[in-house]
């Protein structure tokens, strides 16, 4: 269909479908580079933002699927480069880019995610220097963590075997290099805490590229080295290369050897500081031989006539002896002085007297309460007897014996009137005995 031709009337739809087949066709593969503005992440894992540069803007979106193999984490202000395909997005008649691949503009993507994730786990202290563990000074048993096949594993064996032929080594074979390599690294120092199979482990391999060397810059090797009970050291790549999990471990080691010879002295370096120290202990013993035989011929020496030096010890004890009995007996005549103070002080502060008086006292007071209550009691019945009498006279029964009713109407109230009457009104009267209802039959005036 010829689109041009006159009077050929396309849909919004179908318009944008037209040009979305004209991009994709054109565009399937495109580089582009530009700087990062907003970037939006939502639940569903897929990244949005715009690439910009001084004179245009290109909206961008990347799918989970391919966000998941991205090495670091793109923000706002970032220069990227993005190979991906043009297309348009049919709702907003917009043309976009999918991104399939991003690495940052200047430094590799690898080396940036290197530093990300170093920054972070710094700031949440998994390298501070008070977490650092020290090393057995004599271990019992190795763990090495490292590949079956490479050639850190034999460099490792050859140095421990050369330096310490009877240290027990344990490997935990795993892949040093490529996809769960990180997975299986962590795993393997999980077990080894978790079985107590180590008194000290060596993670590590030999040299290789970054990208090699990548499962040991891994946040899941970080926190595994980090939570490891056991001292680690970390052996990866040559001198000059260092990973997240150098900084993580306890100690790093250059090499896989210089790891191993870092684990245990040599037999001989042991054997040499032995004869060193029995060295230094045969020359402190026989010091302190000569110091004491010196000792021994200055008091020699200084016993001229034992049997004068005995007589005067003899004297000494006598004299000291005496004093001690004169001593014993005026201690002796003060406590009983003493005694004897007490003892009057006692008689005369004898609390059986008190008790006595206490008791009349109290006796004395209880006959003087009794006589009280008593005479208070009488004066309230007369008080009470008194008051019967003043109310049965006012009393309205005392009225009624002699003869006399209270009238009152339906309702209750008292009559005390005959214009509160009227011809066949019924009444209640009240009497000394019960009572009685009635009815007017006839009303006289007053």
């Amino acid at each position: 269909m010829d689109i041009f031709a006159e009077k050929t009337i396309l849909t919004i739809s179908r318009l944008t479908a037209l040009l979305r087949g004209v991009l994709e066709e054109n565009f399937e593969q495109v580089w582009v580079q530009g700087e990062v503005s907003n970037l939006s992440v939502p639940s569903s894992g897929h990244i949005y933002f715009t690439l910009k540069d001084s004179g245009a803007q290109l909206r961008c979106i990347m799918f989970k699927g391919a966000a998941k193999n991205l090495k670091f984490r793109p923000g706002d202000g970032n220069a990227l480069i993005a190979r991906g395909r043009i297309s348009v997005y049919d709702q907003r008649g917009e043309y976009q880019l999918i991104c399939e691949y991003l690495e940052p503009a200047g430094v590799g993507a690898l080396q940036l995610a290197f530093m990300q994730l170093k920054e972070r786990l710094s700031k949440e202290g998994l390298f501070d220097e008070e977490h650092k563990r020290p090393l057995p000074t004599f271990p019992r048993r190795v763990g090495v963590v490292t590949s079956a096949t490479g050639a850190a594993i034999h460099d490792i064996l050859n140095v421990l075997k050369r330096r310490f032929a009877a240290l027990e080594i344990l490997l935990y074979p795993v892949r040093v290099q490529g996809e769960g390599a990180a997975g299986e690294i962590a795993h393997a120092i999980d077990d080894m805490n978790r079985l107590g199979l180590a008194d000290v482990l060596i993670v590590g391999r030999g040299g290789g590229s970054l990208e090699d060397l990548w499962p040991f810059n891994e946040e899941i090797v970080a926190r595994a080295v980090y939570r490891s009970r056991i001292p680690v050291i970390s052996a990866v790549g040559h001198e000059t290369d260092w990973t997240i999990c150098d900084f993580a471990a306890d100690l790093r080691a250059p090499t896989p050897s210089a790891a191993a010879e870092l684990v245990i002295a040599s037999s001989i370096e042991l054997h040499g500081q032995l004869e060193a120290l029995e060295h230094r202990l045969r020359l402190g013993i026989e010091s302190r031989l000569a110091s004491l035989e010196a000792r021994i011929d200055a008091l020699r020496r200084s016993l001229h006539d034992p049997g004068s030096m005995l007589g005067h010890l003899a004297q000494r004890v006598d004299d000291l002896t005496g004093r001690l009995e004169l001593a014993l007996q005026n201690n002796v005549a003060r406590n009983r002085a003493q005694l004897d103070r007490v003892q009057a002080g006692l008689l005369h502060a004898n609390p059986a007297g008190t008790v006595e008086s206490l008791r009349q006292r109290l006796t004395l007071l209880g006959v003087r309460c009794e006589r009280m209550l008593t005479g208070k009691v009488e004066g309230l019945k007369h008080e009470f007897v008194a008051a019967t009498s003043r109310l049965e006279v006012l009393s309205p029964l005392r009225t009624l014996s002699r003869g006399y009713a209270i009238a009152s109407n339906t309702s209750g109230a008292v009559l005390t009137d005959s214009d509160q009457l009227a011809v066949g009104e019924r009444l209640k009267l009240q009497l000394h005995h019960g009572s009685a209802h009635c009815r007017v039959e006839e009303l006289e005036k007053p």
